[in-house]
């Protein structure tokens, strides 16, 4: 069977709770037999297969239309199953520490690969990236399949390579079809990716800000995190262009935007969106959302704000940058990239 489960059910309904286990278990026989499945995480979707076996591995590459040396992160069930895929039999270290505080959670650790173990996930690479999601259903799905010798799953988001992040089942199936099966899991909690942290290294580095801020991971480990640079390890959503929709995107400063507003003529009605927190003039034509003035509200809609744009057809998406603060980071980090690609 391909296509979307429908595994969303309440604890006092047995009925809809044997549809969640059945959909779980055909999608773990499904993960077990070397084929892709879409999973709900408390981040995005992801689109999954076998860590363990590099030609599943390989079919998420083919699918997504990614490069094979762009790393993938490997999903575990428990901080347990880290000793698969980690150098010396599990974490240790910064990495431990870190899982220790915020797993089940959105973080992910590169650590030392165990040798022979997901070199394709890897991107080739001797580290590996390695996160426990919080969402039940992704902890169910993990959970059952290592049950059928599964030892973890990578999954990057279910979307095609450099484009915007699924939140929702049917951002996924717009994405790929019928074919594909997928669990439904509803629209995602946090709405961009994990935060990554390079811990193959002293101090350790923050690759990619995600919605646990610097400062949480910082407090967390005592220390204040070191930067991206050359000798870091290649990892997911890092590349200059990414996250990107289909109409071009453009950030601007407040002021910027609004006089750029108050000029713009051209186009006609529905050839621009507008995502900001100040208010738009009124006549122009444009679609505008309002970008809520709360970091995480705002990184939880992101997504799919800019698939409905998409969605209404405009020619160009005029966002205005957010404020700054840390706690603003992941939402900046994608907005920064996808107008990279897109300028």
């Amino acid at each position: 069977m391909s296509g979307i489960a429908h595994p969303i059910a309440g604890p006092e309904d047995p009925g809809p709770q044997a549809a969640v286990k059945a959909a779980v278990d055909a999608a773990a026989d499904a993960l077990a037999a070397g084929e892709l499945v879409a999973f709900p995480t408390e981040t995005v979707y992801g689109l999954g297969a076998r860590a363990d076996d590099d030609a599943a591995v390989a079919r998420i590459f083919a699918a997504k239309g990614r490069p094979a040396d762009h790393p993938l992160i490997v999903h575990i069930a428990s901080l347990q199953a880290c000793a698969a895929f980690a150098h010396g039999g599990g974490l240790s270290g910064a990495a431990l520490h870190l899982a220790q505080r915020f797993w089940p959670g959105p973080l992910t650790v590169i650590v030392p690969r165990a040798p022979g173990m997901a070199g394709a996930a890897a991107g080739g690479q001797a580290s590996i990236g390695l996160r426990c999601p919080a969402h039940p259903l992704a902890q169910a799905l993990l959970r059952t399949a290592s049950l059928r010798g599964v030892p973890g799953v990578a999954a990057p988001s279910a979307n095609r390579f450099g484009r915007l992040s699924p939140t929702s089942a049917a951002h996924v199936a717009a994405e790929f079809g019928p074919g594909l099966r997928v669990l439904d899991g509803g629209d995602c909690a946090f709405g961009i990716e994990s935060a990554i942290v390079d811990c193959t290294r002293e101090p350790p580095a923050l690759l990619r800000p995600g919605s646990l801020s610097r400062l949480a991971l910082e407090a967390a480990l005592g220390t204040a995190l070191g930067e991206r640079d050359t000798a870091s390890p290649r990892a997911s959503g890092t590349l200059e262009s990414h996250y990107a929709p289909r109409a071009r995107l453009r950030l601007w400063p407040r002021a910027a935007l609004l006089a750029a507003l108050a000029q713009s003529t051209a186009g006609g009605r529905g050839w621009l969106a507008v995502y900001s927190r100040s208010p738009v003039p009124e006549g122009g034509g444009c679609v505008w959302r309002r970008m809520p003035d709360d970091a995480a509200a705002a990184a939880h809609e992101l997504f799919a704000v800019l698939r409905g744009f998409d969605d209404a057809g405009v020619q160009k998406i005029w966002v205005e940058q957010p404020p700054p603060g840390v706690e603003w980071d992941g939402v900046r980090d994608r907005l920064q990239r996808a107008a990279a690609t897109t300028a």
